[in-house]
């Protein structure tokens, strides 16, 4: 692919340990392989290095940035999984002459053959205009081996990300053109999104959101005091499908957590919701995979955004595989 750049071991540095006590001391940095046979567990990490949807967006720039930013902070991170468990490195996608379309092909095409592999794919962005190659990459995959799959896609973001494409796709269209795709196809739209701000979506949006059936939770209720409230949505949602694809969007959260990303703001949600929220989604073991959005080292601060973004992703894969 002339969008794809291989993997490398520049991005994992730390401690040493000689112990693999860290996990850059135990990632495997190999280039991308339809053919390649993963031993036992994995998790693979993709990124796609893009922010040409958040630039027609009319954000600032700096998401492509983003993955290598999260791999460096994830890499100094203690390493907690069972021996057998393997993290492995693909690289990442990128985008070639702000041709937007073909990267989320590309990326389509990598995330279907890493699931076909039976690994679990963490996609590290770049814009949240990923979602859109992301979950055709988890459908490619389904759909090869079971009729009529029903995705779910739980979304933590300030925003809903339905913006209308007449003029174009973006980082603001993803879900819209999903939910027009299974709309054509007769299938069910099944969407979650988490802590929708009133300050961040027009009355557009929000009649969008209505007339599509999205079910959202408003950024006053998603809070921790609501957590069980927020469980029994969550439970909700899980058994009107059989899979889970969950997309983190970090300037969701307060810029008091995620200063780094596309669109900052003071008013955003806080970690603990999330962390709490993830571990349910968990639980359901209906979750199929998981990407990070908006990451925009450019703005970070104190590379505070970076770790928020790489203590996420600690949390997931030491929740589904604990030693």
């Amino acid at each position: 692919m002339k969008n794809y750049k291989e993997p490398s071991t520049e991005n994992w540095k730390g401690r040493t340990s000689n112990d693999a006590l860290y996990l850059h001391e135990m990632v495997e940095c190999v280039p991308f392989n339809e053919n390649f046979k993963p031993k036992g567990k994995s998790i693979t990490l993709l990124g796609y290095a893009s922010h040409e949807g958040v630039k027609r967006n009319q954000g600032r720039t700096g998401a492509k940035d983003g993955p290598n930013a999260i791999r460096r902070s994830l890499g100094k991170m203690p390493n907690h999984l069972p021996d057998e468990v393997k993290l492995y490195d693909l690289g990442n996608i990128t985008c070639q002459k702000r041709d937007m379309e073909a990267a989320q092909q590309s990326l389509a095409k990598v995330v279907s053959s890493v699931l076909q592999q039976k690994q679990f794919p963490i996609v590290l962005g770049g814009g949240h205009d990923m979602a859109y190659g992301h979950f055709h990459g988890i459908k490619s995959h389904l759909d090869s081996k079971q009729k009529h799959p029903k995705i779910g896609i739980i979304n933590f973001d300030a925003h809903f990300d339905l913006r209308q494409n007449e003029n174009g796709n973006n980082s603001g269209t993803p879900f819209y053109q999903i939910a027009k795709e299974c709309e054509a196809k007769n299938e069910i739209f099944h969407y979650l999104c988490m802590g929708v701000r009133k300050d961040a979506n027009d009355r557009l949006l929000f009649q969008t959101a209505k007339d599509l059936n999205v079910t959202y939770v408003l950024s006053d209720t998603f809070r921790i005091q609501f957590l069980e409230e927020i469980n029994t949505w969550i439970h909700a949602f899980a058994k009107s499908v059989d899979h889970i694809y969950v997309t983190i969007d970090l300037d969701g959260f307060s810029s008091a957590y995620a200063p780094g990303v596309s669109a900052p703001s003071p008013m955003g949600f806080t970690p603990q919701i999330v962390l709490e929220c993830l571990k349910t989604i968990v639980s359901t073991r209906k979750m199929i995979s998981l990407d990070i959005a908006e990451m925009n080292p450019k703005y970070d601060i104190d590379g505070i955004t970076g770790k928020l973004a790489a203590s996420l992703i600690h949390h997931v894969i030491h929740t589904i595989y604990e030693a």
